[in-house]
């Protein structure tokens, strides 16, 4: 498969992921999933959020330049910023992107979020995937591209970490370097130092039979929309099921929390192990068509 078409089939996985999460928003955790899917099956379509407008972003910019070009990327943010601004985007990440749109430079603008030390939440993570997909026959290239698609957003080195982690998860699993077992040591090895990698020790210590709800609980599960307390638990938990999409996507977005980004990023890896086809047909064509 060639770089783009591997992107493409984790910007898939992402896409169903995001919206599957999304709908799923305000659904209790305790009901069972066949009550959830009765809830969700009349719902159509599925409304994706910035987590694919995002990542949209990414694979265009791949596209273009066989490579990350921050400056692009920028802009190919503010421009689908600016046509929908509906699509969830957080707080911070709204007030960069009308600074820049309205010409202020996105280096100082992602510099100077949260009091000068730079976002470390979970934005950057959430649009990775396809960026691993792409460049996976080379982790250092993978984890050198994922740091200059987090620049035009998050200066903070942890929310840089989260985009390394998610994007080498995608590699490995690409290309059946890692299996489920040794999948969250591998992704350890290359993160950055900080509480993303850190998290990431607690999660590589944790069995892959826990239950989810206990690891929610120890490695947090996106309440703080902050790097350190999404993706490990978006790893251990894309390891836990990376023989099944479905599988791996109930455990990401029956947690609270960041519903959507849980299941954007679990989906986004997860679909590189077992294809398009194991996404459900009918999660396919409930989830709103891309532009």
């Amino acid at each position: 498969m060639k770089p783009l078409e591997r992107a493409r089939q984790s910007l898939q996985g992402l896409v169903v992921g995001d919206a599957f999460g999304e709908t799923l928003f305000g659904e209790p955790v305790e009901s069972t999933r066949r009550a959830v899917a009765r809830e969700l099956s009349p719902r159509r379509p599925w409304r994706w959020t910035d987590d694919t407008a995002m990542a949209l972003s990414v694979v265009e910019v791949l596209a273009r330049f066989d490579r990350i070009d921050p400056d692009a990327l920028a802009e190919a943010f503010v421009r689908r910023f600016s046509a929908e601004p509906d699509r969830g985007y957080g707080r911070g990440a709204r007030m960069l992107l009308e600074a820049i749109q309205r010409g202020a430079a996105w280096r100082d603008e992602a510099q100077a979020l949260f009091d000068g030390q730079g976002s470390y939440g979970n934005g950057a993570a959430m649009r990775a995937a396809p960026i691993g997909a792409y460049f996976a026959g080379d982790l250092d290239r993978v984890c050198a591209e994922a740091r200059r698609s987090a620049q035009p957003t998050h200066a903070h080195p942890d929310g840089i970490a989260g985009a390394v982690a998610v994007a080498a998860a995608a590699a490995l699993v690409a290309t059946g370097r890692a299996t489920a077992s040794s999948l969250v040591r591998e992704v350890l090895a290359v993160t950055p130092p900080g509480q993303t990698r850190e998290g990431l020790a607690r999660a590589a210590d944790l069995d892959l039979a826990t239950d989810p709800d206990a690891a929610g609980t120890l490695l947090g599960t996106g309440r703080d929309v902050a790097s350190h307390d999404t993706v490990p638990f978006c790893i251990w938990a894309a390891a836990r099921h990376l023989d099944s999409y479905e599988d791996a996507l109930w455990t990401a977005a029956s947690r609270h929390g960041d519903r959507d980004t849980l299941a954007a990023i679990v989906g986004g890896i997860v679909v590189l192990a077992t294809g398009v086809d194991a996404i459900p047909v009918a999660w396919r064509e409930a989830t709103e068509p891309l532009p």
